[in-house]
């Protein structure tokens, strides 16, 4: 089947467009952190002449504790996305958890996700695809690839014609996941382009008691092997120094290595794709 193009502030996902990068911190700690974070990926995304969309997240309502960090919330949040966008001419993603947070990230973003946990939950789907935004939809660690069908007719029955999918890992056994490459093309079968999440694929859910941990030095290499497999943007947690993170500081990746990172991953893509 032939995967539709999605055009997002003006980066073509899917079809034969290149390779693009969905990065940015898990969630915003700080305006001037979130900022300095955008700045440093869009210098790069510009030197490398990276198609790139920058992601961060208001709040994140799936902690594993009811003391874990969570942003500054969705007023606040969203403000600094709008800056972000504004300021450094970039198009911006953001989760949301609720039906009554869709309308007003969708006048800030440019893609609305829906996190995996969620992707189930028919009214947020729904009313993510009446915005007639771009919705990413991540899949649930415990859906199989086929099941997003339901998920893409539930942003459809809202008028939502511009859909990505995201892989992000499945659950294997307690506080363990394992990214299989074959949901991919599975996906990709349903018509609209695929994201492989990187390194939410090392998260260990919950492994640490109170908080996820996770693995990050195994996402370069699961990246490498979904390009291989086939994918149309890869999906990158990042901080200048993951290890201070407030919220999966683990499983995220350095910022500074991203570059050798992407030309490892652009040169996979150009071998698949030639």
């Amino acid at each position: 089947m032939k995967v539709k193009t999605v055009s997002v502030g003006g980066v073509k996902v899917g079809g034969r467009h290149p390779l693009v990068l969905i990065a940015g911190p898990c969630v915003i700690e700080r305006r001037e952190a979130c900022l300095d974070v955008a700045r440093r990926l869009v210098r790069l995304s510009k030197r490398e002449q990276i198609p790139f969309i920058f992601k961060a997240s208001y709040d994140k309502a799936n902690r594993s504790s009811v003391r874990a960090f969570r942003g500054p919330g969705i007023e606040e949040g969203l403000a600094i996305l709008a800056e972000v966008k504004e300021a450094l001419d970039v198009p911006v993603l953001t989760d949301v958890h609720s039906v009554a947070e869709v309308a007003a990230a969708a006048r800030v973003v440019d893609v609305i996700q829906i996190p995996a946990f969620l992707a189930r939950q028919t009214d947020l789907l729904v009313a993510a695809g009446r915005t007639r935004k771009v919705v990413n939809v991540k899949k649930g660690q415990f859906m199989s690839p086929e099941e997003m069908a339901n998920a893409i007719a539930k942003v459809e029955s809202g008028g939502g014609r511009r859909i990505m999918l995201t892989e992000r890992g499945t659950s294997f056994g307690y506080n363990n996941l394992v990214a299989d490459m074959r949901s991919l093309p599975i996906m990709r079968g349903l018509g609209y382009p695929v994201i492989f999440d990187a390194t939410h694929s090392v998260q260990r859910p919950g492994g640490g008691g109170d908080r996820s941990i996770g693995d990050r030095e195994w996402a370069p290499l699961l990246a490498r092997a979904a390009v291989a497999t086939g994918c149309d943007a890869v999906f990158i947690e990042t901080y200048v120094d993951p290890d201070k993170a407030l919220c999966d500081g683990a499983n995220a990746l350095v910022l500074k290595d991203l570059k050798s990172i992407w030309r490892q991953l652009r040169a996979v893509d150009g071998v698949v794709n030639d």
